[in-house]
């Protein structure tokens, strides 16, 4: 046999020493037999390699398939935000009947029935009694329905209940324009005009409150009969925004054209979405005034939305609301001007719109809507606040508490300042003074109390601008000062004390007591 032939034999090793045996390496198990043993072990690790990377591979096939699927669903939702279960118009004014197409919104919505307070407001089962709480309300609208009856707000589902239970309404006839931003109205505005909206928004203004309330149509039904509902603030075929109010309507345009030039304002067709997440709100929450020939319903807005401008269209035009019952001078009652004062504010600056904060927007999935629980963002802070603020939630919280402390400490201070200029305007006239005497010190009073009022009377405690609010309360401090000090010198001075002699200068020595010839 040639030795260049491969044999089956081990290799010997090299000996460690001369002259021992060769060793030889003998493979575990022995030639044949170990080979196969190795081959076996490392199939079945391939083996296993395959199984495990078919298993992975499935899994993840899995996964993507399911994100994929889910993906796809979520954006279905997107695009098809609601399913149409009933058919709503413009004279579907029940929210459930809304709710069936819009369940999300109206879930959420329904809630506005909720009791929950903050530190400055809120919504209670039997709602406070502000005339208890600040007992110088009642001497503020003395003579006018507000000092009988005005109680904390509660959530927009009572705003019509509440307002047929107030003793404003019970004891005092008011008119019927004052379901313009208690009740959805709207198809009452229709029905009596005869389809022409703004006709039947002057007939019902003019009406008695008891008279519009108790409206019908044709089968007998209430034309009015629900606070607000979706179809105030939604085009029903479209779902988008719209403004229905026809005060604000007409409101917006005069301040359009009068103070930003702008001529033949269509809010509806003119104004931005954001700015109508603003506008549906702005709808009712302002100051306003009842014509004296006809109760039409007018926002007093042709010359600005601050108050200083405000106070100067009601004297252009000589309005007042009443008659002062304690000092008899010519009042404006201030109403709830949230939106007035918001404008004023950083927010409006910003571009921030009142759901933004009130409303804050909700995710369901992929679908994203606004919560339609309206309420103070102080009761949701994550959501309404800290989506743009940077801190914690418990800073925020102190923050608002700062001003709103502070605001609250002005209204004492003004509040104290009006009841002493009130005070004194009668004691100057039990001392005497005319009218007309008195004349500049009632201006005061006028001037005075309605900036009181009107941040007192507006719901925001002056989160919604807080340096407009401590400026207009500094001016109420310092009018009602101004009118104090002019009605105390009145108050001095009686008839009795008024001489046809002025008395000789004090420290003066008279003529006749002085030395001789001092005056020769």
């Amino acid at each position: 046999m040639s030795t260049d032939e491969p044999t089956d034999s081990p290799e010997p090793t090299e000996s460690t020493e001369p002259g021992e045996p060769a060793e030889y390496d003998v493979p575990e198990g022995g030639g044949e037999e170990g080979r196969s043993d190795k081959n076996d072990k490392r199939q079945r690790r391939l083996l296993w390699s395959y199984v495990l990377a078919v298993v992975v591979t499935a899994v993840a096939t899995v996964v993507v398939v399911a994100l994929l699927t889910n993906i796809f669903e979520r954006r279905h939702e997107a695009l098809v935000p609601t399913q149409r279960v009933v058919d709503v118009d413009e004279d579907t004014i029940e929210p459930a009947i809304w709710g069936q197409n819009f369940p999300r919104q109206y879930e959420t919505y329904a809630r506005t029935v909720d009791y929950e307070r903050t530190r400055y407001g809120g919504s209670d089962a039997i709602p406070e009694q502000k005339l208890d709480k600040d007992p110088w309300l009642r001497v503020m609208w003395s003579g006018y329905a507000f000092s009988l009856d005005y109680r904390e707000a509660r959530g927009h589902a009572y705003m019509l209940l509440d307002q047929e239970e107030t003793e404003r309404i019970l004891q005092v006839e008011q008119p019927g324009a004052c379901l313009h931003c208690h009740a959805s109205v709207m198809p009452a505005y229709r029905y009596v005009g005869d389809g022409d909206v703004m006709a039947g928004f002057r007939e019902i203004n003019s009406m008695g409150y008891t008279e519009a309330r108790n409206l019908t149509d044709e089968h007998g039904e209430l034309l009015i009969d629900h606070p607000i509902s979706c179809v105030d603030c939604h085009n029903p075929d479209t779902m988008a925004l719209r403004i229905t109010r026809p005060a604000f309507i007409e409101g917006i345009a005069a301040y359009k054209e009068h103070v930003e030039g702008i001529e033949d304002y269509d809010v509806n067709r003119d104004s931005t979405r954001q700015e109508k997440r603003t506008y549906v709100c702005a709808q009712c929450h302002v100051e306003y005034y009842f014509t004296p020939e006809d109760n039409q319903l007018v926002y007093p807005w042709t010359h600005g939305l601050d108050v200083d401008a405000q106070e100067a269209y009601y004297d252009e035009i000589g309005f007042s609301d009443w008659t002062h019952g304690y000092t008899g001078a010519p009042m404006l009652k201030a109403q709830h001007p949230e939106f007035e004062l918001y404008s004023q504010g950083p927010h409006a600056q910003a571009g921030v719109a009142c759901a933004d904060c009130h409303m804050p927007y909700q995710r369901d999935g992929a679908l994203k809507y606004s919560n339609h629980h309206v309420r103070s963002p102080l009761l949701d802070i994550a959501s309404s606040c800290m989506t743009c603020h940077g801190g914690t939630e418990s800073q925020m919280m102190e923050r608002v508490n700062t001003i709103q402390d502070r605001t609250q400490n002005l209204t004492d201070r003004a509040a104290d300042a009006l009841v002493d200029l009130m005070d004194e305007i009668v004691a100057a006239r039990e001392s005497g003074a005319t009218d007309e005497e008195l004349e500049e010190a009632l201006q005061y009073h006028r001037k005075a109390q309605w900036r009181l009022d009107w941040i007192y009377s507006e719901n925001s405690h002056g989160m919604h601008a807080p340096q407009e609010s401590a400026r207009i309360l500094g001016d109420s401090i310092d009018y009602s000062r101004r009118g104090f000090a002019i009605a105390r010198q009145l108050a001095l001075i009686s008839p009795e004390d008024i001489e046809t002699e002025p008395p000789p200068p004090r420290g003066v020595t008279p003529a006749e007591e002085a030395p001789p010839g001092v005056y020769e």
